[in-house]
């Protein structure tokens, strides 16, 4: 998994923030954790206890909606943050993650991260503008979901994955079950297959298995676009 200083992770925070003459404290207090596909690293409901940075690999964020059924709240990959729902509030995790693959993260523990942002002015300054920007996301994905059809939910989520992981020859790189794809989009799995059955009957996108590929990028984004404006 290799240390700080061979990192190649460009959107990590901490990277980000510290140079090399700093970084020796870092990997003193950074463990290293390897999660199987599948494997729950964050309890819904457990005592907090520090934050997660993803080094490799993919993993679901989620919580117990009000029906008692998972609701997939964010997709989280390379250098993303996980945990910091619940960071600082000494109390319990609001959240679930799960990895979606084998997954590599780096975990620091509260105290110490704590520390840090009292006394690192631009990580803490940057953690601020994080929070920020997933409060504008969050706000905007739920305006926008309020007014959206099935339909066109499951076309939002479809194309988000689209634009923030890409695709390859077999079709979109962050692969999801029919149930996770229904989960993040907000709707009913039944919905969910009657929908990508219809867009795959339009020519819009191409289903293999678990695999779906984008065949029409412009059509789709043209029938959310009035959410977008």
């Amino acid at each position: 998994m290799g240390d700080c200083f061979s990192c190649q992770n460009s959107n990590c925070f901490m990277k980000k923030n510290y140079d090399a003459h700093s970084y020796g404290e870092v990997v003193k207090n950074r463990f290293l954790l390897d999660c199987k596909k599948g494997q729950s690293f964050i309890i819904e409901g457990s005592p907090v206890q520090g934050i997660y940075f993803v080094y490799s690999g993919r993993a679901k964020v989620t919580r117990t909606g009000s029906n008692g059924k998972e609701q997939v709240i964010r997709l989280a990959t390379d250098g993303d943050i996980i945990g910091h729902r619940g960071f600082n509030r000494g109390t319990v995790y609001p959240i679930a993650a799960t990895a979606l693959e084998n997954t590599k993260l780096c975990y620091f523990h509260n105290k110490y991260f704590t520390e840090e942002l009292q006394t690192h002015s631009t990580l803490t300054y940057d953690m601020m503008l994080f929070y920020a920007d997933e409060l504008d996301k969050s706000e905007a994905r739920s305006k926008k979901y309020a007014q959206m059809s099935v339909r066109e939910k499951v076309i939002d989520t479809l194309l988000d994955i689209y634009d923030r992981f890409g695709q390859d020859s077999k079709g979109l790189t962050f692969v999801l079950s029919r149930t996770e794809l229904a989960n993040v989009a907000g709707t009913k799995s039944e919905q969910t297959i009657r929908v990508l059955t219809a867009l795959k009957n339009e020519g819009l996108i191409q289903c293999e298995s678990k695999y779906i590929f984008m065949l029409n990028t412009v059509a789709l984004r043209a029938e959310i676009e009035k959410f977008n404006l």
